[in-house]
């Protein structure tokens, strides 16, 4: 019968490096090249059964490499950000005098980053919210990078007010694209795709609707909306109001029936939509013109 691969507690379910690891007689080299173990990065390993994400990647590049601090992207992953897919390269910011290692995965760059802009999250070291908001707003293509600072202010992980002093206060590549996003930020964005139909209404000719609005009848709450042009009782929701789950759908379709019964004309956007803002915007306008 043959033996099982043996798995020394202490490396379990950890990233490691592998050098360490057969150093300190944890493994030999023979075991260490087997199918038990996965190889993230040159020189870095977990066991084969620990899920493998971008955010797991994050911290293995901070294993191979202890001065870095975890930046961009990857920072806003571990921020708990959908920004970047498991096989994205890992962005690290290292110490500016420190010395330039070239490793497949790890996209580095060396910077000075304030004690105050890097936290902890999970034990990794990581820029803050808001040091992570500005390295996002300074890099990201415009309409991305409102959506990521928009999400952060959103989840209670950053202030707008402080991400807009921050971007102020910058200096060099990217400040004035930061300064530009972050005065396009609101912070109201449930989704990146909200922010997306806001910037393409904002582009528009069209008058500019309320964020997050509660309709109201004789005091009573009745819904509350995307996007809303109150005096036109025109209401805007991304992706419809409507879920897999039957409860949900039956919540769903009572809430369009309320809305409806108010007076109001409500209009769906879907991804589709956001492909053809031309057209989105056409459709709003026609909404807003009806009497």
């Amino acid at each position: 019968m043959p033996h099982s691969a043996r798995v020394p507690a202490t490396i379990r379910s950890e990233v490691f490096l592998g050098s360490q690891a057969v150093r300190a007689g944890l493994l030999t080299p023979r075991q260490l090249s087997g199918s038990t173990w996965r190889r993230l990065f040159h020189d870095v390993y977990v066991h084969r059964d620990v899920p493998v994400t971008h955010g797991l990647r994050a911290r293995a590049a901070t294993v191979l490499l202890p001065g870095a601090v975890v930046t961009g992207c990857s920072a806003a992953v571990l921020w708990g950000l959908e920004l970047a897919d498991t096989e994205d390269d890992v962005e690290v910011t290292l110490p500016p005098r420190s010395h330039m290692v070239r490793v497949e995965g790890i996209r580095s760059r060396r910077a000075r980053l304030h004690d105050l802009d890097v936290r902890r999250r999970d034990g990794v070291r990581v820029t803050s919210p808001g040091a992570t908001a500005l390295r996002l707003a300074s890099v990201l293509p415009r309409d991305a990078a409102v959506a990521a600072v928009d999400q952060l202010v959103f989840r209670g992980l950053a202030r707008l007010d402080d991400v807009r002093a921050l971007a102020l206060a910058a200096r060099g590549p990217g400040c004035a694209r930061a300064r530009a996003v972050a005065d396009l930020a609101d912070g109201l964005a449930e989704s990146p795709q909200e922010t997306r139909v806001r910037l393409v209404i904002g582009r528009s000719r069209l008058p500019a609707p309320v964020a997050q609005y509660r309709v109201l009848v004789d005091g009573r709450f009745v819904a509350r909306v995307d996007f809303a042009w109150p005096g036109k009782k025109v209401a805007l929701e991304y992706d419809g109001l409507w879920h897999g789950d039957p409860d949900q759908f039956q919540r769903d379709r009572a809430r369009l029936n309320r809305l409806r019964e108010a007076g109001w004309t409500v209009v769906f956007v879907t991804k589709e939509d956001l492909r053809d803002p031309e057209r989105l915007v056409a459709t709003i306008a026609t909404a807003l013109a009806r009497p």
